[in-house]
């Protein structure tokens, strides 16, 4: 079954952090999280893949995907409870994972405001933006 949680009104300005608290489904191989101004347009998409045991982000202007960037901390597994956040800064996101540690991720696309929410393959138990 794959669980899905989609905001498309969100109001995240440059500064701003982005609270996640969920339980990671069962049966994937991943889940990720995307933040922009749409389906094509995102500025993060955050992709940790148990297959791999990676987590990929990367960015996506006009239905493009750009360059990969893969980092090999994997703190996630299947059915385990997860609290990150994500904090938008003008030239980067910052994701902090459960276990303290911080990955970067560059601001390509340059938004300085973010409309747009998609996770897939995380049972969503609440979420805030400060």
């Amino acid at each position: 079954m794959s669980v899905k949680f989609e905001i498309t009104n969100m109001d995240m300005k440059l500064g701003k952090t982005l609270k996640l608290k969920g339980k990671i489904a069962d049966d994937i191989d991943g889940f990720a999280i995307n933040l922009g101004q749409g389906a094509d347009e995102l500025a993060l998409h955050f992709n940790p893949r148990f297959n791999e045991s990676t987590i990929v982000c990367n960015s996506r202007e006009g239905g493009n995907w750009g360059r990969e960037q893969r980092d090999s901390h994997m703190c996630f597994s299947q059915g385990s409870e997860v609290k990150l956040s994500v904090t938008f800064q003008t030239d980067e996101f910052k994701v902090t994972l459960p276990d303290g540690y911080e990955l970067t991720f560059p601001n390509r696309v340059g938004h300085s405001h973010l409309s747009y929410l998609y996770v897939r393959g995380l049972h969503i138990s609440s979420f805030k933006v400060d």
